[in-house]
C-alpha cells in the first residue's frame, strides 16, 4: 500500500514538472486532479492501529501535555519524568510516607517564611511582601465538571457493555480487568502508577517515530486474530445466549 501511494505521488510530481502546451493544459489538469484524488484515496485506505484517524498528537489531547508525552519539548519531558522518578524513589525505595512528607514540607516552609520575615524586619525595618496563595474558584469548578463528565461517560459505557449487546467488547473488557487485577496483586499502586507513567512517555513516542512499521505489523496481527476469533465464535461464542433489555418490562 505504501509503495502504491509513493508511485502515485511520483506521478503527480512528474506531471507538475512536465508542463505542456496550451492545447493539452485542460487534459493535464484533469489527469492531475484524478491522480491527486487517487493519492488521497490511497492514504485513506492505509491501515492505522485501532482504527486511528487522527494524528497521535491530537489523540493525546494536543497542546503541552501531548508535547510532553511525545518529547516535542525535551526539557519539559525530562523534568516531568525526572520528578516522577524522584517521587517513586522517595516513597518506594526510601519508604518515605506521604503524611510525613507533607508535615516536613510545611515545617520547612513555615520556618523559612518566619526567618525571612523577622530578618527583613530587623534589617530593613519593613516586613517582606509574601504573596497570598489561593486556589482559583473557576479552575476548581472546571476540574470538578471535567471529572464528573468522564465518570458519567465511563459509567454509561460500562452499562452498555453489561447489557450484553456486544459480546466481543464484553469479553475484551473482562480480559482487561482480569489482567489489571493480576498486575495489581503483584505490585502496589504507586509502582503501577509509575509504570503507566513511564509507558506514556515511551510507547507514544516510539509509535509516532515508527508509525508505518507498527501499523503494518498491526494489520497482519489483526487479520490473524480475526481468523482465530471467527473459529472460536463459530464453535463456542455463537452458542451463548445474549439479549438486551429493550422491550422487557420489569414486573
Amino acid at each position: 500500500m505504501a509503495e502504491h501511494e509513493e508511485t502515485l505521488i511520483e506521478q503527480v510530481e512528474e506531471k507538475d514538472r512536465g508542463g505542456g502546451d496550451s492545447s493539452s493544459s485542460s487534459d493535464s489538469d484533469d489527469e492531475k486532479s484524478k491522480a491527486t484524488e487517487a493519492v488521497e484515496a490511497a492514504k485513506a485506505k492505509i491501515y492505522r492501529l485501532f482504527g486511528r484517524e487522527k494524528p497521535v498528537h491530537q489523540i493525546l489531547g494536543g497542546g503541552k501535555p501531548a508535547d510532553v508525552f511525545l518529547w516535542k519539548d525535551k526539557k519539559a519531558s525530562a523534568a516531568v519524568l525526572g520528578g516522577a522518578t524522584a517521587i517513586w524513589i522517595l516513597f518506594e525505595l526510601m519508604e518515605y510516607h506521604l503524611l510525613t512528607l507533607v508535615c516536613h514540607s510545611l515545617i520547612l516552609s513555615l520556618a523559612i517564611i518566619f526567618l525571612w520575615s523577622n530578618a527583613s524586619n530587623m534589617i530593613n525595618k519593613s516586613r517582606p511582601n509574601i504573596p497570598v496563595v489561593s486556589i482559583p474558584e473557576d479552575m476548581t469548578v472546571k476540574i470538578a465538571l471535567s471529572l464528573r463528565y468522564e465518570i458519567n461517560r465511563s459509567l454509561a459505557v460500562l452499562r452498555e457493555i453489561a447489557l450484553g449487546r456486544d459480546l466481543k467488547k464484553f469479553l475484551a473488557v473482562i480480559a482487561g480487568l482480569w489482567v489489571i487485577s493480576i498486575v495489581g496483586s503483584c505490585t502496589n499502586f504507586l509502582t503501577l502508577f509509575y509504570i503507566v507513567f513511564i509507558t506514556l512517555h515511551t510507547v507514544p513516542f516510539l509509535y509516532d517515530k515508527y508509525e508505518d512499521q507498527v501499523d503494518a505489523f498491526g494489520e497482519k496481527a489483526t487479520a490473524e486474530f480475526k481468523k482465530y476469533y471467527a473459529v472460536v465464535h463459530a464453535k463456542y461464542l455463537s452458542k451463548i445466549p445474549t439479549g438486551s433489555l429493550k422491550g422487557k418490562k420489569i414486573q
